[in-house]
């Protein structure tokens, strides 16, 4: 089974515009963070940045080419059809979603994602339609079928935009499965939406001198400083 990542990635953020070239320490932005996560995940044979056609993400066109990933470009608004044209023009047969705004997305997370997908006969699986991780650790896989089948199906701007509520709304034609944590830990969140969230992030990378930084590094620092999470949790 081959598995392709798409990074959607835009400039245009509205609560917090550019974020994604926004450096997270002297040398890389949080495009670069997402992309070294995701090459320490062994699973993922190709990494592609879906941007939009809009003038405003040239910048990341530009550093996508400067870093040797692909980058597709395509609908600003309509996301659900941006990710169909760039998995059906790389001929991809299973997706794994992550956003660009999560720099610290844990590989061996993703990694436990992808073998529960394997090990059945699954459409989609997430860690995140059931609120137990983190915010920052959200992580989706489905199949180019089932995309195909949502792409074609949906006709909510709502569905359109956020790529996948089709196929949790969908359940009986979908066979979907969600991932659970232990513990609901989902109060924490290392995702970037919000100045105090940058804030934060930009803590947890100069602190953890290893990489790449998991899900548990990141726990561990907060057991230790749990006035750091005091940072940003005013921000939603």
């Amino acid at each position: 089974m081959s598995i392709t990542c798409i990074v959607q990635a835009r400039m245009g953020s509205i609560r917090l515009p550019g974020k994604v070239m926004m450096m997270l320490d002297d040398k890389n932005p949080i495009l670069s963070y997402v992309i070294s996560q995701l090459q320490h995940c062994k699973s993922i044979e190709k990494i592609i940045v879906a941007t939009t056609d809009l003038k405003e993400d040239d910048t990341i066109e530009v550093f996508t080419n400067n870093f040797k990933i692909d980058c597709f470009r395509g609908n600003s608004k309509d996301v659900l059809d941006r990710y169909y044209q760039c998995a059906k023009k790389f001929s991809i047969s299973t997706i794994v979603r992550i956003t660009a705004d999560n720099p610290l997305i844990d590989p061996t997370l993703i990694e436990n994602v992808i073998q529960k997908f394997q090990s059945g006969n699954f459409d989609y699986i997430s860690n995140a339609h059931i609120r137990s991780f983190p915010y920052g650790t959200e992580i989706e896989i489905f199949s180019f079928h089932a995309l195909e089948q949502a792409w074609k199906n949906s006709k909510m701007d709502y569905d359109r935009e956020h790529v996948t509520p089709y196929f949790y709304n969908n359940s009986e034609i979908f066979r979907t499965y969600d991932i659970i944590h232990t513990e609901n830990i989902s109060n924490l969140r290392w995702t970037i939406d919000t100045i105090e969230d940058l804030k934060l992030v930009r803590i947890i990378v100069s602190k953890i001198d290893k990489r790449p930084i998991l899900m548990t590094d990141i726990l561990e620092l907060i057991n230790k400083e749990p006035e750091l999470v005091k940072i940003n949790s005013n921000s939603v």
